[in-house]
């Protein structure tokens, strides 16, 4: 029967999966995409699904530390680990897919300029205003992950770190109990012959002294009762 943890890892796993192939979805309607509105409605989806599945990955690493086994645990994490770099892939190809969207944009700007005069003109300042806008505030999110990420990266060091004193110090502590348990193990064996000796020092001592009373008595019947 599975545990709940368990259970819960795998949820939390499949929604990553699924986060992350949403993303990778609206990252190629990003490269399709030929209008300034959608290119703006499209990385609005996208930024809600990056913080979507940052939380999701976060959840699974706090699942990892809660875990009994640290053997549990360490894998939790190296999946977690996994998650975080897809994730990071994920955010240069979007970066990558809005500034070939611009340059799309951009270069029917450009016929457009050539065909229709001033209005063309105007619009293509506005959009490249707009493309200006949106292109700093991936950026700014773009930044704002970096930070959360080296944060999360730092944390899982010091994790693992703590996760490696923690295993010396139990494998110190199985060596002194190995030896501990030599030690007493060799104590009984002293105990034991230790023991046996006193039984036979104490069944000499006995032979000797019924061999010294049956001499005694061997002389003073001699004395006593040379007759007999």
């Amino acid at each position: 029967m599975a545990r709940p943890q368990d259970v819960h890892v795998g949820i939390c796993g499949q929604e990553i999966i699924k986060y992350d192939l949403e993303l990778k979805a609206l990252i190629q309607d990003i490269g399709r995409c030929s209008e300034q509105s959608e290119l703006m409605d499209l990385n609005c989806k996208v930024k809600e699904t990056f913080n979507q599945l940052r939380q999701r990955i976060q959840d699974m690493e706090h699942m990892a530390k809660e875990q009994d086994k640290e053997s549990d645990m360490l894998a939790i994490l190296n999946e977690t680990e996994c998650h975080r770099k897809q994730m990071l892939s994920n955010q240069t190809a979007w970066r990558k897919a809005n500034l070939a969207c611009k340059l799309s944009i951009d270069n029917i700007e450009k016929d457009e300029l050539f065909q229709g005069g001033d209005a063309s003109v105007r619009q293509r300042k506005t959009t490249k205003e707009s493309l200006a806008q949106t292109t700093s505030d991936i950026t700014e999110s773009l930044m704002n992950i970096s930070r959360m990420m080296s944060q999360q990266v730092q944390q899982s060091e010091e994790t693992m770190s703590s996760l490696a004193t923690s295993s010396r110090t139990v494998l110190e502590t199985h060596e002194e109990f190995k030896a501990m348990t030599g030690t007493i193990q060799l104590g009984r064996k002293l105990i034991t012959k230790y023991n046996r000796r006193e039984l036979t020092d104490k069944l000499l001592i006995f032979l000797a002294l019924a061999l010294f009373l049956a001499t005694v008595l061997y002389i003073l019947k001699k004395r006593l009762f040379p007759f007999i």
